[in-house]
């Protein structure tokens, strides 16, 4: 396992200094390669932006968690999803353009205002462990208002959202990257004993 200052990385992010977060991750996970790891995880939906640099420095899989969480909603037949998480994942290609182009899944994203919104609560709120009921009305806001926009399921794309909403407070089902990928890693682990 291979762990990181999260005030360190959230600079880099924020300063736009995707060079140096990659050279970060691909160190570590050099390292763990290394080490004697059979595949490695990213356990960050936003990190995912340097998973491609991050694999092609390893010769052991790279287990993506927009790959394990799109086999999930694929097998339930859904097509159409919401996507909330930090901009970065909302936004750019890396995570929502996967989704698309290998699952062939429609992803819905929020207005730009509500972008922000989710977007300030990671960061200023989930990260620092502070869950205020005021964001999680916000939220359900927003999750509702994918659904009139036509969404069969929303993914909570940042591993900080499940401390806000809980399945059972929406209408439509919920996925938990988080407990996807693990799950889906103890999967791989178990089959490739």
């Amino acid at each position: 396992m291979a762990s990181f200052n999260f005030a360190e990385i959230e600079a880099l992010q924020h300063q736009g200094r995707w060079d140096e977060a990659t050279q970060v991750m691909v160190a570590a996970g050099q390292s763990l390669e290394r080490g004697g790891a059979d595949f490695v995880l990213i356990c960050s939906n936003t990190m995912h932006k340097m998973a491609d640099a991050v694999q092609e420095a390893l010769s052991i899989p790279l287990l993506h968690i927009a790959d394990a969480t799109a086999a999930v909603i694929r097998a339930k037949g859904i097509e159409r999803v919401g996507l909330l998480g930090t901009r970065f994942t909302m936004e750019e290609a890396f995570y929502r353009g996967r989704l698309g182009d290998r699952f062939g899944l429609q992803v819905m994203l929020p207005e730009e205002s509500d972008r922000q919104i989710v977007h300030q609560v990671i960061y200023s709120e989930l990260c620092l462990g502070i869950v205020n009921p005021t964001s999680r009305q916000e939220y359900q806001r927003i999750i509702q208002s994918l659904v009139h926009q036509g969404a069969e399921a929303v993914i909570l794309g940042c591993t900080e959202i499940m401390l806000l909403v809980q399945p059972d407070q929406s209408e439509i089902p919920l996925f938990d990257t988080t407990a996807i990928h693990a799950r889906t890693a103890v999967e791989w682990a178990l089959s490739h004993e």
